[in-house]
């Protein structure tokens, strides 16, 4: 059974999708309606209940607020759909340009639920 914070990720994970963005952990806590905790771990958390319960989302498209990955199989779905990534040697990072940014307004608007079938 999933959480309603989990309900709330995936209806970001649809929107993200449709406009062909990627997400930061902030940013998708906070359009989701949660605090995404200290260094993204609440968010991070409910991320990885999602990619557990619901595989096939696209649950790669959000980001650590640095721009790094949060998942070492990232790197190839991201670029698989055609996402650029840089390997530092460190860590792989992802074009800024690519990242959704959630106005005070959009983080405001109600969300309408995604079937998860």
């Amino acid at each position: 059974m999933s959480s309603s914070r989990a309900q709330a990720v995936a209806d970001v994970l649809y929107e993200l999708k449709q406009a062909e963005k990627l997400g930061t952990l902030t940013g998708v806590a906070r359009k989701a309606g949660f605090n995404p905790g200290v260094n993204g771990k609440t968010a991070l958390n409910v991320l990885d209940n999602v990619r557990r319960e619901w595989p096939h989302l696209q649950w790669w498209r959000v980001v650590k607020d640095d721009g790094t990955l949060c998942f070492s199989e990232q790197a190839d779905l991201l670029t698989r759909q055609g996402i650029s990534v840089a390997d530092d040697g460190k860590s792989v990072l992802v074009d800024e340009r690519v990242v959704m940014e959630f106005t005070a307004e959009a983080l405001s608007t109600p969300k309408k639920p995604v079937p998860m079938n």
